[in-house]
């Protein structure tokens, strides 16, 4: 029994073999009899302190005081006082003779006179630390004597320890005991082990034993004495060899001088308290302790401070120590960060303090906390991480961003926000090289394709931008599906000239994605009609496209009659301006709160363009609608350039944002079927009338047909296509498409059929009939309509009908019909 209990108090172990940690190699000093190793964890190997006490018996007074010492650091805790992890105490037998020893196992730690010497801090940033440093200290000591009621007793510079974020901590506590200065039957010493204590450091009555007297003294008296002797060794860089050094204070701050010398009172009563050393001391007063102190208590202020404080924090933190800012302030902000604390500016401040950072300590220390950052509702946050991209994008793996970033990143593709929309659509530029070509076909191009629709034109325009650049990490497949549609059928015919402008500009850049064919029956029949748009600067872009596709013709041309056909792609290494597409400014369509101009003028890539609100000119959008092509055959393109199958079933290219088809078949992705964005359609009539006036006028007939000409059969879509092959077709705006069996047709050789009288009323049109007009009486569009025999037989009830006899209109209909 006794020896469980002896277990219990000594230690948490049974041995050195059972300790789960390798003992590393020692540091040149530790306080008192101990040897401060250094240590890792057998499991994990996580870096630990390990201290050693030895004694030749269990009996021995150094081993009995450190047992003490292990069992106060178990029971006492505090963020300013040394973490325990694990103790035990181990006997080893050499010949004749028994060596205990205990191990004390703590977080990783350094002692404060080797950290010191290896940070070389000197002037400002020295006192700075050391101010932050006898904080901490002060803290513990504070709660010790006020708040525990306990003596350390040998408060110097070899009790305070370093831990790897630079924050000091007291430990040594051996000679730890209770102060029992309210006991008056108390007698004898009231420290058990003041033994241990140097003579140097000892005040003037425990120098003398006088116990009456520190009885009667403060709970502090012992302690505000040694953290006397830790300043001056602070200060001094040299170890206390005497009481009488002390009074040395040439080296001792200005500011610190009068607190200093109440540490040091010979009246016991009348040394200064630690806690009114903290409250009250100028010395504390300087932009280290102010910071860290506010982020240590972060969740207790409102969002006005924060905002304040981490606005000032980045210019803030050039002027502290680097060394204290990256290990004690970067930790600290990003822990506030990932845990909400920190408001959205904070992210400004990280990010700068981890440019600092090797590449390596970053992907350790900021980019974890970046990448959960990522998955935070608030918008703010989002914001910042996306305008600050490009400082930490090229950290990210390509696994990191397929697997957990872009799916955060991708909702705001479709947030109400436009500006973050933008940012969102900016930020591919940087993670589309590191997504997956499934990421890319799959989601991505999905949408882009709704963005190349939105109602903003910056983010049309930046679309197209983006494809032009991303247009090298999609497979062929893909490319050949995607970039001329979306160039061509979406780009060049928006209302906003910099958007046309910019899907010219990425036709050039990805010319040699295309071949021959699609130059020259797809592209350059698209570009040529923009050499007389509207805006002049797509005009000067048309041109110069123009010039570089015909070349690009002409030297396959050349090719070909050389006999030379080994490629089929076209090279643009010789075509000087293309390589600029990936300099474009896509910042300078940055949305600010005011919608930019449909027909403003385009922005150069050195440029910003200005964002005021304009109404679009409308006279510039009907010469823009009749200059560009009407219709790409999707049936063309599926016969002459097979398309490869897409990773994913539909991947949206083809859905208009007006009318979106959801019952495409599944085998269908969308990207083949794409047609030109739809404009306001006319009315049947309106469009017949434009149809007429653009077909040429042939020789007018002898009479005049009614509505339902039947003299021109409608051309199927199939023959329309054979005849016309890939050409665009200059047809009309498409009618909507009527439910009717009996469809009107239009005479295309008559001009003035477009503008016959209308129908009396489109019901007709629903039922079912046999008989035709009689195309030689004027008058049979005005007839009376036939009776409906159904419900004359309703009204009946069985009684038997009579046929009716019919009106002279319906009478003369029939005859015609049946003579036809």
């Amino acid at each position: 029994m006794f020896n469980f209990l002896k277990g219990v108090v000594s230690g948490s172990g049974t041995g050195l073999k059972d300790l789960p940690y390798n003992i590393g190699e020692p540091y040149s000093s530790a306080w008192g009899s101990w040897i401060h190793y250094r240590g890792t964890s057998k499991d994990d190997g996580t870096p630990v302190s390990i201290f050693s006490l030895s004694g030749n018996s269990t009996n021995d007074g150094h081993l009995v005081a450190g047992r003490n010492g292990v069992k106060r650091l178990r029971t006492v805790r505090h963020p300013n006082i040394l973490s325990f992890l694990h103790s035990t105490e181990a006997e080893n037998f050499d010949g004749s003779t028994t060596k205990v020893t205990i191990y004390i196992v703590t977080e990783p730690v350094m002692p404060l006179s080797e950290k010191l010497k290896e940070l070389g801090l000197k002037g400002t940033q020295r006192d700075e630390y050391y101010a932050w440093g006898l904080h901490r200290i002060a803290q513990a000591v504070s709660f010790l004597n006020n708040d525990c009621k306990l003596v350390h007793g040998n408060v110097c510079l070899a009790s305070v320890i370093v831990t790897q974020t630079l924050d000091w901590k007291l430990h040594a506590f051996d000679v730890l005991s209770e102060f029992d200065g309210h006991n008056e039957s108390s007698v004898g010493p009231m420290l058990q082990y003041d033994w241990l204590i140097g003579a140097q450091y000892k005040s003037t009555e425990l120098l003398k034993s006088d116990w009456t007297t520190i009885r009667r003294s403060p709970p502090w008296s012992i302690d505000s004495w040694g953290l006397g002797c830790l300043i001056y060794e602070l200060f001094c860089g040299t170890k206390l060899s005497t009481t009488e050094d002390l009074r040395n204070t040439a080296s001792i701050p200005k500011s610190l001088l009068p607190d200093y010398q109440r540490l040091l009172s010979s009246m016991p009563p009348r040394r200064l308290n630690s806690s009114k050393l903290l409250e009250n001391s100028e010395y504390f007063q300087n932009k280290l302790v102010e910071t860290i102190q506010f982020m240590e208590i972060l969740n207790l202020k409102d969002s006005v401070e924060k905002d304040t404080f981490f606005r000032k924090l980045p210019n803030l933190a050039e002027q502290l120590p680097r060394e204290i800012v990256l290990k004690k302030l970067l930790p600290l902000l990003a822990s506030a960060l990932e845990f909400g604390s920190a408001a959205a500016p904070s992210l400004t401040a990280l990010l700068k303090m981890g440019s600092w950072l090797s590449t390596d300590e970053f992907s350790v220390k900021v980019l974890p906390t970046i990448i959960r950052l990522f998955a935070s509702n608030d918008r703010s946050i989002r914001v910042g991480l996306l305008q600050h991209i490009d400082q930490y994008g090229e950290s990210l793996s390509a696994k990191i961003v397929d697997e957990q970033v872009y799916a955060h990143v991708a909702t705001g593709f479709s947030d109400t926000s436009a500006f973050l929309r933008e940012l969102t659509l900016k930020s591919m530029l940087v993670l589309a090289p590191k997504l997956s070509h499934r990421t890319i076909s799959g989601s991505l191009l999905k949408y882009l394709s709704k963005l190349q629709v939105d109602e903003e034109p910056a983010i049309r325009t930046n679309t197209t931008i983006l494809l032009g650049n991303i247009a090298g990490y999609l497979n062929e497949g893909t490319r050949k599906r995607v970039l001329i549609n979306a160039l061509t059928v979406r780009a060049l015919r928006d209302t906003f000239a910099p958007a046309r402008a910019a899907g010219i500009m990425a036709l050039s850049a990805t010319s040699s994605y295309y071949d021959v064919t699609q130059i020259a029956t797809r592209i350059l029949p698209n570009i040529v009609v923009f050499t007389i748009d509207p805006d002049s600067d797509v005009q000067s872009k048309a041109f110069q496209a123009v010039d570089e596709f015909l070349q690009l013709v002409k030297q396959h041309h050349e090719k070909t009659s050389t006999g030379d056909t080994s490629t089929t792609s076209m090279g643009t290494s010789s075509i000087s301006g293309n390589a600029s597409l990936l300099g474009w400014a896509m910042s300078s369509l940055t949305l600010k709160g005011g919608k930019s101009s449909e027909q403003g003028p385009y922005a150069p890539a050195s440029s910003s363009m200005p964002l005021t609100s304009a109404v679009p000119d409308s006279s510039s959008i009907a010469d823009r609608s009749s200059i560009a092509p009407i219709h790409v055959s999707s049936s063309i393109d599926m016969t002459d350039q097979p398309v490869p199958v897409s990773p994913t079933s539909n991947d949206g290219w083809g859905e208009l944002e007006n009318g979106i088809q959801e019952g495409l078949d599944g085998d269908k992705d969308g990207w083949d079927d794409i047609e030109p964005q739809e404009e306001p359609k006319p009315s049947p009539f309106l469009a017949n009338i434009q149809a007429a006036q653009r077909r040429p006028v042939s020789q007018p007939k002898p009479q005049v047909t009614g509505l339902r000409g039947s003299i021109t059969p409608k051309v199927s879509k199939n023959e329309d296509e054979e005849l016309w092959g890939s050409v665009p077709a200059s047809a009309p705006a498409p009618a909507q498409p009527s439910t009717s069996r009996a469809s009107r047709i239009v005479d295309d050789d008559d001009p003035w059929g477009a503008i016959a009288s209308p129908a009396p009323s489109s019901k007709p049109l629903n039922v079912k009939k046999s008989e035709a007009l009689d195309d030689n009486d004027p008058w049979a569009a005005i007839a009376a309509p036939v009776p409906t025999t159904k419900a004359r037989l309703s009204v009946g009830r069985g009684r038997g009908n009579k046929p009716t006899v019919p009106k002279l209109g319906a009478h003369k209909i029939n005859r015609t019909s049946s003579g036809m």
